[in-house]
């Protein structure tokens, strides 16, 4: 049973192509865990390193989580796209959330679809 997780959220109107979707999942994964307390992230990376991928409709959704995240100190990292390929120069894209444990990360995401 995995007792810590991440999530990415990725917004659903930029209707990105599957490599640049999986390119700005990574971009968020590694960099919110870089931000995570190493007790947390030894633990994390030890059960597997668990992720999910989520979705929201819009930027702002993407502030707000990060917001709610912040005020109860899980790491996040709100990922800005360099605009070399399919959208334009800092485009926010994805906010990564955590690893933190299951029941902080739910009480953040739980009611977000899958992607």
């Amino acid at each position: 049973m995995f007792t810590y997780k991440q999530c990415i959220v990725i917004r659903q109107d930029l209707k990105l192509s599957k490599g640049k979707l999986a390119v700005q999942v990574a971009h968020a994964a590694v960099s919110a865990s870089e931000k995570a307390d190493s007790r947390i992230y030894s633990k994390w990376k030890a059960e597997g390193q668990k992720k999910v991928v989520l979705k929201v409709p819009a930027e702002r959704d993407l502030y707000e989580l990060r917001e709610i995240a912040r005020a109860q100190n899980i790491p996040t990292a709100l990922i800005q796209d360099a605009g070399l390929t399919e959208i334009k120069p800092g485009t926010v894209t994805a906010l990564g959330i955590g690893p933190a444990t299951n029941e902080d990360i739910e009480r953040i995401t739980g009611s977000l679809k899958l992607l």
